[in-house]
Protein backbone atom coordinates (compact mmCIF):
# COMPACT_ATOMS: atom_id res chain seq x y z
CA UNK A 1 0.00 0.00 0.00
CA UNK A 2 1.38 3.54 -0.83
CA UNK A 3 1.78 6.25 1.81
CA UNK A 4 3.13 4.07 4.51
CA UNK A 5 6.12 5.48 6.82
CA UNK A 6 8.93 2.68 6.81
CA UNK A 7 10.56 3.68 10.05
CA UNK A 8 14.03 2.05 9.84
CA UNK A 9 14.74 0.77 12.94
CA UNK A 10 11.39 -1.47 12.26
CA UNK A 11 13.86 -2.86 9.60
CA UNK A 12 16.98 -3.95 11.04
CA UNK A 13 18.78 -0.75 11.79
CA UNK A 14 19.75 -0.13 15.03
CA UNK A 15 21.90 2.77 16.57
CA UNK A 16 25.32 3.19 16.61
CA UNK A 17 25.92 0.46 14.23
CA UNK A 18 26.55 0.56 10.26
CA UNK A 19 22.97 0.35 8.96
CA UNK A 20 23.95 1.03 5.65
CA UNK A 21 22.77 -2.60 3.96
CA UNK A 22 19.40 -2.32 6.90
CA UNK A 23 18.13 1.22 5.45
CA UNK A 24 18.82 0.50 1.70
CA UNK A 25 17.13 -2.75 1.84
CA UNK A 26 13.69 -0.28 3.52
CA UNK A 27 14.20 2.50 0.29
CA UNK A 28 14.53 -0.28 -1.71
CA UNK A 29 11.16 -1.92 -0.94
CA UNK A 30 9.84 1.42 -0.84
CA UNK A 31 6.52 1.93 -3.05
CA UNK A 32 5.64 5.23 -5.14
CA UNK A 33 4.51 7.91 -2.15
CA UNK A 34 6.26 5.74 0.81
CA UNK A 35 8.04 7.70 3.44
CA UNK A 36 11.52 6.01 4.53
CA UNK A 37 11.68 7.88 8.43
CA UNK A 38 14.94 7.71 9.63
CA UNK A 39 13.90 7.96 14.13
CA UNK A 40 15.83 9.66 16.73
CA UNK A 41 19.27 8.16 17.54
CA UNK A 42 22.31 7.98 15.48
CA UNK A 43 23.09 5.64 12.59
CA UNK A 44 26.05 5.43 10.85
CA UNK A 45 25.72 4.91 6.89
CA UNK A 46 27.44 4.28 3.80
CA UNK A 47 26.35 5.87 0.47
CA UNK A 48 22.47 5.74 0.38
CA UNK A 49 20.55 5.67 -3.32
CA UNK A 50 16.89 6.94 -3.49
CA UNK A 51 13.98 6.06 -5.51
CA UNK A 52 11.30 8.07 -7.60
CA UNK A 53 8.61 9.37 -6.08
CA UNK A 54 9.80 8.69 -2.38
CA UNK A 55 10.46 11.16 0.96
CA UNK A 56 13.36 10.57 3.14
CA UNK A 57 12.55 11.65 6.58
CA UNK A 58 14.97 12.87 9.37
CA UNK A 59 13.01 13.26 12.77
CA UNK A 60 14.14 15.72 15.31
CA UNK A 61 17.04 13.91 16.86
CA UNK A 62 17.54 11.55 14.38
CA UNK A 63 21.57 11.43 12.76
CA UNK A 64 23.01 9.85 9.45
CA UNK A 65 26.53 9.85 10.75
CA UNK A 66 28.45 8.84 7.81
CA UNK A 67 30.98 5.99 8.08
CA UNK A 68 35.02 6.95 7.76
CA UNK A 69 36.01 4.01 5.49
CA UNK A 70 36.37 4.94 2.13
CA UNK A 71 34.98 1.46 0.72
CA UNK A 72 31.56 2.40 1.84
CA UNK A 73 31.11 5.19 -1.05
CA UNK A 74 31.45 3.69 -4.03
CA UNK A 75 32.50 5.39 -7.21
CA UNK A 76 29.93 6.90 -9.43
CA UNK A 77 29.88 8.50 -12.66
CA UNK A 78 29.14 12.12 -11.76
CA UNK A 79 30.34 16.16 -11.89
CA UNK A 80 32.91 17.68 -9.51
CA UNK A 81 33.71 20.99 -9.77
CA UNK A 82 32.98 21.57 -13.19
CA UNK A 83 34.22 18.40 -14.86
CA UNK A 84 32.38 14.90 -15.86
CA UNK A 85 34.29 12.09 -13.76
CA UNK A 86 34.87 9.11 -11.53
CA UNK A 87 34.50 10.37 -7.53
CA UNK A 88 32.93 8.58 -4.77
CA UNK A 89 28.94 8.71 -4.11
CA UNK A 90 27.58 11.16 -1.08
CA UNK A 91 26.10 9.72 1.86
CA UNK A 92 22.53 10.59 0.27
CA UNK A 93 22.31 10.16 -3.55
CA UNK A 94 19.43 10.65 -5.87
CA UNK A 95 20.67 9.88 -9.13
CA UNK A 96 18.43 10.65 -12.45
CA UNK A 97 15.63 10.46 -10.06
CA UNK A 98 12.13 12.23 -9.47
CA UNK A 99 9.73 13.73 -7.07
CA UNK A 100 12.06 12.53 -4.39
CA UNK A 101 12.06 14.75 -0.46
CA UNK A 102 14.15 15.06 1.89
CA UNK A 103 12.48 16.11 5.13
CA UNK A 104 12.91 16.51 8.62
CA UNK A 105 14.16 18.79 11.43
CA UNK A 106 16.80 15.66 11.80
CA UNK A 107 20.76 15.95 10.56
CA UNK A 108 23.18 14.21 7.85
CA UNK A 109 26.51 14.48 9.79
CA UNK A 110 29.33 13.59 6.84
CA UNK A 111 32.05 12.87 9.73
CA UNK A 112 33.96 14.66 7.82
CA UNK A 113 37.60 14.80 10.02
CA UNK A 114 39.11 11.42 7.77
CA UNK A 115 38.64 13.70 4.45
CA UNK A 116 39.95 16.78 5.90
CA UNK A 117 42.55 15.24 7.31
CA UNK A 118 43.40 13.52 3.50
CA UNK A 119 43.71 17.11 1.74
CA UNK A 120 45.61 19.16 4.00
CA UNK A 121 46.81 16.70 7.06
CA UNK A 122 46.49 17.18 11.10
CA UNK A 123 47.75 20.67 10.91
CA UNK A 124 46.14 22.40 7.68
CA UNK A 125 49.10 23.13 6.23
CA UNK A 126 50.09 18.71 4.77
CA UNK A 127 48.38 15.89 3.19
CA UNK A 128 47.72 15.75 -0.50
CA UNK A 129 47.69 19.92 -1.01
CA UNK A 130 51.44 20.04 0.58
CA UNK A 131 52.38 17.32 -2.13
CA UNK A 132 50.57 18.49 -4.68
CA UNK A 133 51.73 22.21 -4.04
CA UNK A 134 55.24 21.27 -4.15
CA UNK A 135 54.88 19.66 -7.58
CA UNK A 136 53.13 23.10 -9.27
CA UNK A 137 49.72 21.00 -9.12
CA UNK A 138 48.01 23.32 -6.95
CA UNK A 139 45.15 22.87 -9.92
CA UNK A 140 45.00 19.26 -9.49
CA UNK A 141 44.35 18.10 -5.89
CA UNK A 142 40.69 19.03 -5.61
CA UNK A 143 40.39 16.00 -7.97
CA UNK A 144 42.29 13.69 -7.26
CA UNK A 145 42.22 13.68 -3.55
CA UNK A 146 38.50 12.46 -3.77
CA UNK A 147 36.22 13.56 -0.76
CA UNK A 148 32.64 12.87 0.45
CA UNK A 149 29.62 15.12 -0.53
CA UNK A 150 26.17 15.14 2.18
CA UNK A 151 23.93 15.31 -0.23
CA UNK A 152 24.05 14.93 -4.02
CA UNK A 153 21.07 15.24 -6.42
CA UNK A 154 22.13 14.56 -9.98
CA UNK A 155 19.80 14.35 -13.24
CA UNK A 156 16.36 14.82 -11.09
CA UNK A 157 13.07 17.14 -11.44
CA UNK A 158 10.77 18.10 -9.00
CA UNK A 159 13.24 17.90 -5.46
CA UNK A 160 12.23 19.02 -2.23
CA UNK A 161 14.78 19.33 0.61
CA UNK A 162 13.31 20.72 3.45
CA UNK A 163 14.32 21.26 7.23
CA UNK A 164 17.64 19.22 7.46
CA UNK A 165 20.72 19.95 9.37
CA UNK A 166 23.60 19.15 7.21
CA UNK A 167 27.12 19.31 8.58
CA UNK A 168 31.05 18.32 9.04
CA UNK A 169 30.79 17.26 5.21
CA UNK A 170 33.89 15.67 3.76
CA UNK A 171 33.34 17.74 0.05
CA UNK A 172 30.44 20.43 -0.64
CA UNK A 173 27.44 19.93 1.48
CA UNK A 174 24.06 19.49 -0.83
CA UNK A 175 25.14 19.67 -4.44
CA UNK A 176 22.22 19.88 -7.01
CA UNK A 177 23.73 18.53 -10.48
CA UNK A 178 21.47 18.71 -14.17
CA UNK A 179 18.13 19.20 -12.25
CA UNK A 180 15.27 21.02 -12.59
CA UNK A 181 12.16 22.09 -9.98
CA UNK A 182 14.25 22.42 -7.07
CA UNK A 183 13.00 23.69 -3.57
CA UNK A 184 15.61 24.14 -1.01
CA UNK A 185 13.62 25.29 2.31
CA UNK A 186 14.50 25.95 5.57
CA UNK A 187 17.97 24.23 5.48
CA UNK A 188 20.75 24.45 8.40
CA UNK A 189 24.30 23.92 7.19
CA UNK A 190 26.75 24.20 10.36
CA UNK A 191 30.15 22.76 11.48
CA UNK A 192 32.31 22.55 8.07
CA UNK A 193 35.68 23.74 9.41
CA UNK A 194 37.58 21.28 6.53
CA UNK A 195 38.23 22.16 2.56
CA UNK A 196 35.40 23.26 -0.14
CA UNK A 197 32.86 22.51 2.60
CA UNK A 198 30.60 24.41 0.32
CA UNK A 199 26.68 25.38 1.90
CA UNK A 200 24.42 24.25 -1.45
CA UNK A 201 25.98 23.94 -4.93
CA UNK A 202 23.47 24.78 -8.09
CA UNK A 203 25.58 23.33 -10.56
CA UNK A 204 23.48 23.61 -14.55
CA UNK A 205 20.43 23.50 -12.77
CA UNK A 206 17.00 25.57 -13.85
CA UNK A 207 13.94 26.58 -11.96
CA UNK A 208 15.45 26.14 -8.31
CA UNK A 209 14.66 27.92 -5.17
CA UNK A 210 16.65 28.47 -2.30
CA UNK A 211 15.17 30.58 0.82
CA UNK A 212 14.97 30.42 4.86
CA UNK A 213 18.32 28.84 4.73
CA UNK A 214 21.19 29.73 7.85
CA UNK A 215 24.34 28.72 6.50
CA UNK A 216 27.78 28.37 7.75
CA UNK A 217 30.83 26.13 6.06
CA UNK A 218 34.81 26.78 5.09
CA UNK A 219 33.98 27.89 1.17
CA UNK A 220 30.63 29.29 -1.01
CA UNK A 221 27.61 29.54 0.82
CA UNK A 222 25.46 28.81 -1.84
CA UNK A 223 26.97 28.87 -5.05
CA UNK A 224 25.77 29.01 -8.37
CA UNK A 225 28.22 26.86 -11.21
CA UNK A 226 28.39 25.80 -15.04
CA UNK A 227 30.68 23.95 -15.92
CA UNK A 228 34.92 24.26 -16.32
CA UNK A 229 37.21 24.85 -19.02
CA UNK A 230 37.03 22.27 -21.97
CA UNK A 231 34.59 20.11 -20.43
CA UNK A 232 32.33 22.26 -18.97
CA UNK A 233 31.81 23.70 -22.88
CA UNK A 234 31.66 20.52 -24.37
CA UNK A 235 28.59 19.72 -21.79
CA UNK A 236 27.14 23.45 -22.04
CA UNK A 237 24.72 22.80 -19.97
CA UNK A 238 23.72 26.86 -18.78
CA UNK A 239 22.27 27.30 -14.93
CA UNK A 240 19.63 29.47 -15.08
CA UNK A 241 16.36 31.02 -13.62
CA UNK A 242 17.76 30.50 -9.85
CA UNK A 243 16.04 32.38 -6.94
CA UNK A 244 18.02 32.48 -3.60
CA UNK A 245 15.95 34.66 -0.98
CA UNK A 246 15.72 34.90 3.14
CA UNK A 247 18.65 33.23 4.26
CA UNK A 248 21.21 34.12 6.94
CA UNK A 249 24.86 33.40 6.00
CA UNK A 250 27.68 33.33 8.09
CA UNK A 251 31.28 31.75 7.86
CA UNK A 252 32.25 31.35 4.07
CA UNK A 253 32.34 33.16 0.66
CA UNK A 254 29.19 34.47 0.36
CA UNK A 255 26.64 33.86 -2.55
CA UNK A 256 28.81 32.98 -5.80
CA UNK A 257 28.48 32.82 -9.51
CA UNK A 258 31.35 30.74 -10.34
CA UNK A 259 34.12 29.88 -10.81
CA UNK A 260 33.02 26.97 -13.38
CA UNK A 261 31.01 29.59 -16.01
CA UNK A 262 30.85 27.45 -19.06
CA UNK A 263 27.67 26.68 -19.87
CA UNK A 264 26.84 29.68 -18.84
CA UNK A 265 24.56 31.63 -15.46
CA UNK A 266 21.45 33.80 -16.24
CA UNK A 267 18.36 35.06 -14.23
CA UNK A 268 20.04 34.76 -10.91
CA UNK A 269 17.88 36.61 -8.35
CA UNK A 270 19.28 37.55 -5.10
CA UNK A 271 17.24 38.89 -2.21
CA UNK A 272 17.12 39.40 1.37
CA UNK A 273 20.00 38.16 2.38
CA UNK A 274 21.91 38.86 5.81
CA UNK A 275 25.68 38.31 5.75
CA UNK A 276 27.67 37.98 9.00
CA UNK A 277 31.49 37.75 8.82
CA UNK A 278 31.39 36.05 5.41
CA UNK A 279 34.80 36.69 3.05
CA UNK A 280 32.36 37.80 0.34
CA UNK A 281 29.20 39.36 0.15
CA UNK A 282 28.14 38.81 -3.95
CA UNK A 283 30.95 37.13 -5.79
CA UNK A 284 31.35 36.36 -9.56
CA UNK A 285 34.81 34.80 -10.17
CA UNK A 286 36.11 32.72 -13.50
CA UNK A 287 38.78 32.71 -15.85
CA UNK A 288 40.17 32.60 -18.71
CA UNK A 289 39.58 29.04 -19.75
CA UNK A 290 36.42 29.35 -18.61
CA UNK A 291 34.09 30.96 -20.85
CA UNK A 292 30.68 31.24 -20.43
CA UNK A 293 28.21 34.10 -20.44
CA UNK A 294 26.61 35.42 -17.24
CA UNK A 295 23.50 37.82 -17.34
CA UNK A 296 20.40 39.24 -15.96
CA UNK A 297 21.64 39.02 -12.40
CA UNK A 298 19.46 40.98 -9.82
CA UNK A 299 20.60 41.15 -6.58
CA UNK A 300 18.93 43.17 -3.37
CA UNK A 301 17.81 44.11 0.00
CA UNK A 302 21.24 42.60 1.50
CA UNK A 303 22.73 43.55 4.54
CA UNK A 304 26.20 43.07 5.53
CA UNK A 305 28.39 43.18 9.08
CA UNK A 306 32.14 42.47 9.22
CA UNK A 307 32.12 41.25 4.89
CA UNK A 308 35.87 41.15 3.67
CA UNK A 309 35.00 42.13 0.53
CA UNK A 310 31.35 43.29 -0.48
CA UNK A 311 31.33 42.82 -3.81
CA UNK A 312 34.28 40.67 -5.73
CA UNK A 313 34.00 40.09 -9.34
CA UNK A 314 37.24 38.52 -10.62
CA UNK A 315 37.44 36.76 -13.97
CA UNK A 316 40.81 35.87 -13.52
CA UNK A 317 41.08 34.08 -10.08
CA UNK A 318 43.19 32.19 -8.17
CA UNK A 319 45.15 31.33 -11.41
CA UNK A 320 47.11 28.63 -9.75
CA UNK A 321 43.87 26.67 -9.34
CA UNK A 322 42.13 27.94 -12.26
CA UNK A 323 44.94 27.58 -14.95
CA UNK A 324 45.92 23.94 -15.83
CA UNK A 325 49.24 22.91 -16.81
CA UNK A 326 51.24 20.02 -16.32
CA UNK A 327 54.61 21.13 -15.31
CA UNK A 328 57.36 20.27 -17.68
CA UNK A 329 59.80 18.94 -15.45
CA UNK A 330 56.74 16.25 -14.31
CA UNK A 331 57.48 12.53 -15.00
CA UNK A 332 54.69 10.77 -13.20
CA UNK A 333 51.86 8.60 -14.40
CA UNK A 334 49.13 11.26 -16.11
CA UNK A 335 45.42 10.83 -15.18
CA UNK A 336 42.80 10.78 -17.69
CA UNK A 337 40.67 13.89 -15.89
CA UNK A 338 44.45 15.67 -15.68
CA UNK A 339 44.42 15.25 -19.61
CA UNK A 340 40.42 16.73 -19.39
CA UNK A 341 41.35 19.24 -17.26
CA UNK A 342 44.75 20.73 -19.24
CA UNK A 343 42.62 20.36 -22.72
CA UNK A 344 43.53 23.47 -24.84
CA UNK A 345 40.56 26.04 -24.79
CA UNK A 346 40.36 28.29 -27.75
CA UNK A 347 41.38 32.24 -26.57
CA UNK A 348 37.67 33.02 -28.09
CA UNK A 349 35.64 30.59 -26.26
CA UNK A 350 37.87 31.12 -23.41
CA UNK A 351 37.60 34.69 -22.31
CA UNK A 352 33.92 35.07 -20.18
CA UNK A 353 31.48 37.77 -20.62
CA UNK A 354 29.38 39.33 -17.69
CA UNK A 355 26.52 41.73 -18.35
CA UNK A 356 23.49 43.21 -16.78
CA UNK A 357 24.06 42.99 -13.25
CA UNK A 358 21.81 45.29 -11.29
CA UNK A 359 21.95 45.23 -7.40
CA UNK A 360 19.99 47.52 -5.08
CA UNK A 361 19.22 48.19 -1.47
CA UNK A 362 22.64 47.17 -0.09
CA UNK A 363 23.65 48.46 3.44
CA UNK A 364 27.49 46.81 4.60
CA UNK A 365 29.14 48.27 8.23
CA UNK A 366 31.92 46.27 10.21
CA UNK A 367 32.04 46.58 13.59
CA UNK A 368 34.31 48.17 15.92
CA UNK A 369 35.77 44.92 17.36
CA UNK A 370 36.56 43.77 13.20
CA UNK A 371 39.95 42.77 13.05
CA UNK A 372 41.93 45.09 11.40
CA UNK A 373 43.79 42.78 9.43
CA UNK A 374 39.91 42.13 7.70
CA UNK A 375 40.11 43.58 4.30
CA UNK A 376 36.49 45.26 4.86
CA UNK A 377 36.65 46.25 0.71
CA UNK A 378 33.94 47.96 -0.67
CA UNK A 379 34.35 46.85 -4.45
CA UNK A 380 37.03 44.56 -6.28
CA UNK A 381 35.87 44.21 -10.00
CA UNK A 382 38.30 42.95 -12.34
CA UNK A 383 37.24 42.65 -16.09
CA UNK A 384 39.36 41.99 -19.61
CA UNK A 385 40.18 44.43 -21.51
CA UNK A 386 39.30 42.45 -24.55
CA UNK A 387 36.08 41.67 -22.57
CA UNK A 388 35.37 44.16 -19.82
CA UNK A 389 32.39 43.67 -17.22
CA UNK A 390 29.11 45.68 -18.63
CA UNK A 391 26.19 47.22 -17.55
CA UNK A 392 26.49 47.15 -14.00
CA UNK A 393 23.84 49.44 -12.55
CA UNK A 394 23.90 49.99 -8.58
CA UNK A 395 21.14 51.78 -6.67
CA UNK A 396 20.74 52.29 -3.21
CA UNK A 397 23.96 51.32 -1.95
CA UNK A 398 25.08 52.45 1.69
CA UNK A 399 28.59 51.17 2.07
CA UNK A 400 31.39 51.79 5.11
CA UNK A 401 33.99 49.90 4.62
CA UNK A 402 38.44 50.31 5.67
CA UNK A 403 38.61 50.69 1.93
CA UNK A 404 37.07 50.86 -1.73
CA UNK A 405 39.09 48.52 -3.58
CA UNK A 406 39.40 48.52 -7.41
CA UNK A 407 36.88 49.07 -10.78
CA UNK A 408 39.13 47.81 -13.96
CA UNK A 409 37.43 47.18 -17.00
CA UNK A 410 33.83 48.12 -16.33
CA UNK A 411 32.03 49.67 -18.88
CA UNK A 412 27.94 50.79 -18.43
CA UNK A 413 28.45 51.27 -14.91
CA UNK A 414 25.27 53.72 -13.58
CA UNK A 415 25.42 54.70 -9.82
CA UNK A 416 22.45 56.08 -8.18
CA UNK A 417 21.98 57.59 -4.74
CA UNK A 418 25.20 55.27 -3.54
CA UNK A 419 27.33 56.77 -0.20
CA UNK A 420 30.62 54.79 -0.28
CA UNK A 421 32.29 55.71 3.10
CA UNK A 422 35.73 54.37 3.53
CA UNK A 423 39.28 54.87 6.07
CA UNK A 424 41.43 55.37 3.44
Amino acid sequence: MAGQKLVITEYGAIEGRDCTTAIQKVIDQASAGDMVVVPKGIFLTGSLFLKNNMELHLEKGAVLMALQEEEAFPMIWTRVAGVEMEWPAAVINALGKDHVKITGEGCIDGHGEHWWRKYWGEDRMGGMRKEYDSQGLRWAVDYDCTRVRNVLIMNGTDIVIQGITSKRSGFWNIHLCYCRNVHVDGVHICENRGPSTDGIDIDSSSEVVVENCDISCSDDNICMKAGRDADGLRVNRVCENVTVRNCVLREGSGITLGSETSGGIRNIFVEHISFYGTGCGFRIKSASTRGGILEHIRVSHLQMINVHTCFPFQLQWNPSYSLCEIPKEYDGVIPERWKILTQAVPEKEGIPFVHDVKISHVTADFTEDYPKEGKSVAFDLQGYPESPITDVYLEDIRIRARKFGNMEHVTGLICKNMEITVES
